[in-house]
């Protein structure tokens, strides 16, 4: 197609299209951001729980595969989270998204050293409250997502969010094809950030059986597990069960953490797929196979031109 997509998020962020690959911890390495990146995205290592210096070699290495604009996932409720942040600056990396907490005290910072900064939101509250210390867009995302999840849908939360700031808004969660993708611009977004879809990337390193999990899902084989207010959306399995048996017992939170500590590495590395934690989306139905970054990116803009072609048949004179 002769047509492309272009918004102001991609002049904000120096990439070809207005997509973003979600920072998912033990998912989203080097290797994936670096594809991502490459095929005209942005593309996010996840730095999770990790140690700064292995955050650092994870962004030395995707330096070495890509010379495009690729950003980290800061998650606030690391250990870590101080030197990783101080790392991100030394490094000179071009986005920091943010999740599990607000990076408030870090922005200042990071602005000064350049760099972008996108935290993601469930709510309209903390999206205004960020907007205000500085921050140069905001990832509204819907409770569809994989991982932690807040309490509005997608297609609630994004023209809510839309319409409560002037930063540029990307939508997130239960976002896999161009429909979604063209759906969440008439949200009123700039971009998507797409996590589950990643996944299944060639260049994604996580366990097969990780992989063949979410290709084999149904469209109702997601659930949340976890206490209250603190849900986390993961693909059903024997580890899933265990969590509602928690529930029921009310258990306290601690047993909740006992049970979830070490799963996601188990299910990413490991490919426990049976007592891993496999995070992933309501999407991973729609997911039907392993394919690079390059062409799932290609697809999903083709798609979402397509869409609005086809669409201009309801626009009368």
């Amino acid at each position: 197609m002769s047509s492309s997509l272009h918004t102001s998020l991609c002049d904000l962020l120096g990439i070809e299209y207005p997509i973003l690959q979600g920072g998912m911890a033990w998912v989203a390495t080097a290797e994936l951001a670096a594809a991502v990146s490459e095929a005209g995205g942005l593309g996010v290592i996840g730095a999770g729980n990790a140690p700064g210096e292995v955050v650092r070699q994870q962004i030395r290495k995707a330096k070495e595969l890509t010379s495009k604009p690729f950003g980290v996932n800061a998650y606030y409720l690391s250990p870590f989270i101080d030197e990783v942040i101080k790392i991100v600056v030394e490094e000179k990396v071009s986005v920091v998204t943010t999740g599990a907490g607000n990076p408030g005290k870090h922005i200042a910072g990071l602005k000064e050293a350049g760099i972008k900064v996108i935290p993601v939101v469930s709510a309209v509250s903390l999206a205004k409250r960020l907007e205000k210390i500085g921050v140069d867009a905001v990832i509204a995302e819907g409770l569809e997502c994989g991982g932690h999840t807040g309490e509005l849908t997608t297609m609630a939360l994004v023209p809510q969010v839309v319409d409560a700031v002037k930063v540029p808004v990307i939508a997130a969660g239960g976002i896999a094809d161009g429909r979604q993708l063209a759906a969440a611009f008439c949200l009123g977004a700039q971009g998507a950030q797409l996590g589950t879809r990643f996944i299944c990337a060639t260049e994604c390193k996580v366990h097969d059986n990780y992989k063949m999990a979410v290709i084999k899902a149904k469209d109702r084989d997601t659930t949340l597990t976890g206490p209250e207010g603190h849900y986390v959306r993961v693909i059903k399995n024997m580890l899933t069960r265990q969590f509602e048996a928690l529930a029921k017992e009310r258990a306290p939170q601690k047993e909740f953490e006992k049970l979830g500590t070490g799963r996601l590495r188990a299910a990413a590395i490991e490919g426990d797929d049976k007592m891993g934690s496999l995070m992933s989306g309501q999407v991973a139905a729609m997911v039907k196979k392993i394919q690079p970054a390059r062409e799932i990116i290609t697809e999903i803009v083709e798609e979402t031109l397509q869409v609005f072609k086809e669409k201009q048949q309801y626009l009368r004179d």
